[in-house]
């Protein structure tokens, strides 16, 4: 792929359908839940990068380093997963992995009795993980106290690993929790797969079942689904866009997708295989809290600017430590179009924008596929050039055929 994607549009309303990739939230726990279990059929897992690197890690019981490359997910789940499996083997990444912290999850793991060293800086990546050691496995609940305001990856990765402990595990929740719907996915996953969990509110209790082997169909991603959403707010009147594999009733947190759109100008209809996007009128400026679904910030600031809505943005804590800082990139590239995203209150900011203009601008993508996603719909409304256009390969790899499918062009 080139260093760099000029797209436009050619004129007349977004129409048509398009393809979205499998969840990615949802394959990479089900994958290491199956790992646990020993067997059982997934189908529809996601072709992001992030999942097929899981699936390579997964294979390779042999290796005695492992690189999680740029993967938050696969980093916190894979550390908690090898610790119950008794390997000895250093696990790495990138070096924007380097500066992640892990030290919460680390240290909870170092309460069950596992044996975890840090290889170069204390809190962060690269592991030297040795499970078990030892030590020997305690056979009452274990119980710890985790902070909620941390990534629920951290969470969802110790709650997996629950049943593997001989006792089980009791977490509890301190103070506000954030991603809750992802927490609810991993459980929902978990009992798929045969263990007794379950969410008692600042508690979370999984018993000493094992996992049993079971299929399951990975439902497509919501949080790729954003992006269309993005687009048919922007297309010229009349857009509008089917997304199949999009269930109603679903285990991802990014749904919320659909009532927040509904205010900047999309309405959708539930379909028996999916959703269908219609364009309609915008309701005016608004408040909303992203806490539950933080990766759909980007795709709503960049929205909310073009569309010159002002919106006031709280829940925003995690954006920070992803693949980049987030809140400094979308200030960053907001500005080039003449719009704010300015901090209010602590972790309370509020997009603004006047006389918003797409005129060529260049976009610096950050090693983040959310910040190329977030700005590409802006093509609708005048040229623009997405630097780095390959990251988008972390969770959505045909994104750039798809939107050539689209009508855009490059």
């Amino acid at each position: 792929m080139p260093d760099s994607i000029t797209l436009s549009w050619p004129g007349g309303p977004l129409q048509g359908s398009a393809q979205l990739p499998a969840s990615k939230s949802e394959s990479n726990r089900a994958l290491i839940i199956q790992a646990l279990a020993g067997n059982g059929s997934l189908t529809n897992l996601s072709d992001a990068n992030d999942t097929q690197l899981m699936r390579r890690l997964l294979a390779s019981p042999a290796a005695d380093t492992l690189d999680a490359e740029d993967a938050g997910t696969v980093m916190r789940f894979l550390t908690a997963y090898l610790s119950v499996t008794d390997r000895r083997v250093l696990l790495t990444g990138t070096a924007r992995m380097r500066e992640r912290p892990i030290g919460v999850l680390v240290e909870a793991l170092r309460q069950l009795g596992m044996q975890i060293d840090y290889a170069e800086k204390e809190g962060y990546p690269p592991l030297y993980i040795k499970g078990w050691g030892a030590n020997l496995p305690s056979t009452d609940m274990a119980e710890l106290t985790v902070r909620g305001d941390i990534s629920s990856q951290y969470i969802s990765a110790l709650l997996m690993i629950g049943p593997q402990l001989l006792g089980g595990l009791r977490l509890f929740l301190t103070g506000k929790v954030g991603s809750r719907p992802y927490i609810r996915m991993t459980l929902a996953l978990m009992q798929h797969f045969g263990a007794d969990c379950r969410d008692l509110g600042s508690v979370l209790e999984v018993r000493p079942i094992p996992y049993k082997p079971a299929d399951y169909a990975i439902e497509a991603d919501w949080s790729a689904a954003s992006y269309w959403y993005a687009m048919v707010a922007l297309s010229p009147a009349g857009g509008q866009i089917y997304l199949p594999g999009l269930r109603r009733h679903s285990l991802q947190g990014d749904q919320a997708i659909v009532g927040i759109m509904e205010k900047l100008g999309v309405a959708t209809e539930f379909l028996p295989d999916g959703v269908q996007l219609i364009q309609q009128p915008i309701t005016g400026g608004f408040s909303q809290d992203f806490t539950d679904c933080p990766d759909l910030a980007q795709t709503v600031a960049v929205v909310a600017a073009a569309q010159g809505v002002n919106v006031e943005m709280t829940g925003l804590e995690s954006l920070r430590i992803k693949e980049t800082d987030r809140i400094l990139a979308l200030q960053t590239e907001l500005a080039k179009f003449g719009a704010s995203f300015t901090e209010v209150q602590r972790d309370a900011f509020r997009v603004a924008a006047a006389g918003f203009k797409v005129d060529g601008q260049t976009i610096a993508t950050y090693h983040d596929h959310r910040m190329a996603m977030a700005f590409a719909p802006l093509a609708l409304r005048g040229p623009l050039t997405i630097n780095a256009p390959q990251v988008v390969r972390k969770s959505y790899p045909s994104f750039w055929n798809e939107l050539e499918q689209a009508g855009f062009k490059s």
